[in-house]
């Protein structure tokens, strides 16, 4: 797959926004955002491995636009899995073709449903299928000023389930802060909003039960967020790699094993995805994320002891410093590390 793009402006999509806006229709251009959505829906087929492994392809080159086409795709599979098809016909075209963005804002759900966190908007009921929003989601990636549309679980006044709504950009009440000041991933359009007497309508929802929906989106929300790990592990060691030919050096064997183990995880990941393993195992999935931001850190590292002091040298190797910033992100993508590793305890028997 061959993104020149994106390469060309991974280092300026890293530290700034000047590039930011270009980076949906760029992925779009190359129509990666319809890798595995099936062809009667305007997609080219194929699976949701194939889109992991397109982001993946991303990833070796920018996790920034990564991340962007992870967002962008995971709204994209909400409205594959929603029963909702009058939602579908609303966006889908639009953001396959890369015109709206779509973001994904299930954060604060996510911690929601491991015991972590309140939801954070509030629906008061105006009519039995219309609500008013009040809140705030603070954290949500591939928010376009052009325009996007994003998901947002939101908690009921009346005692019913929480739902899931989609909210677009120029809905009144609705206000975008400025882009976050990350340490890195500057060009990912990610900003806090911000709600206030925000209107929705049955017809706006993805889905009326959070819980039942989240449940089955995991599998592949969690599975597209791997490819940014599959891809990111894959160019530090084969830069890793290159650094160490021909010097007989002692980096070679734990490079090798490293690929093993990627390899692996990438067979796992996508024989899970086809099988529907991760539905009725969904720990298994969460292992896997784990195992894979530890071969991330692994491989940068042996990307830094390859390079040597070059390393900490700007002018010789500015795509080191990037991936070692892009790796400090994987563990804290939600959800996170800790979130994971508290989930995986649930599915522990009790001694």
């Amino acid at each position: 797959m061959e993104i020149p793009w994106v390469a060309q402006y991974a280092e300026s999509l890293d530290t700034c926004n000047q590039h930011a806006d270009a980076v949906v229709p760029q992925l779009a251009e190359q129509q990666l955002f319809g890798i595995g959505v099936p062809q009667h829906l305007g997609g080219l087929g194929g699976t949701t491995g194939d889109a992991v492994e397109a982001i993946a392809e991303v990833a070796r080159h920018s996790v920034t636009a990564a991340f962007v086409f992870w967002g962008h795709r995971s709204f994209i599979e909400y409205l594959l899995l929603s029963p909702n098809e009058s939602l579908r016909e609303r966006w889908l075209q639009k953001l396959l073709r890369g015109e709206t963005a779509g973001a994904t804002g299930l954060s604060n759900a996510i911690k929601f449903l491991s015991g972590i966190e309140h939801l954070q908007i509030q629906a008061r009921n105006l009519t039995q299928d219309r609500w008013s929003l009040e809140g705030l989601l603070p954290w949500v990636t591939n928010l376009r000023p052009q325009g996007f549309v994003v998901a947002a679980v939101v908690a009921r006044d009346d005692g019913q389930p929480p739902i899931v709504a989609t909210l677009r950009h120029d809905q009144e009440g609705l206000q975008r802060t400025e882009d976050l000041a990350l340490m890195g991933l500057r060009g990912s359009r990610t900003a806090a909003i911000h709600l206030r007497n925000v209107e929705i309508q049955r017809e706006d929802l993805l889905h009326d039960n959070a819980q039942e929906f989240i449940s089955r989106i995991r599998p592949s929300f969690l599975a597209l967020q791997c490819g940014l790990s599959l891809g990111l592990a894959d160019a530090a060691l084969l830069a890793a790699d290159r650094l160490s030919q021909g010097r007989g050096d002692l980096l070679t064997p734990r490079i090798h094993t490293f690929r093993n183990e990627l390899a692996q995880h990438r067979s796992e990941l996508l024989t899970g995805l086809d099988t529907g393993r991760f539905i009725r195992e969904p720990q298994a999935l969460f292992r896997l994320r784990i195992g894979l931001a530890e071969i991330v850190r692994q491989a940068t590292q042996l990307e830094l002891e390859a390079s040597g002091g070059r390393a900490y040298l700007q002018k010789f190797n500015q795509d080191f410093s990037r991936r070692w910033r892009e790796s400090a992100f994987i563990p804290l993508v939600t959800p996170s590390l800790v979130q994971l590793q508290g989930e995986l305890q649930k599915f522990e028997p009790v001694s």
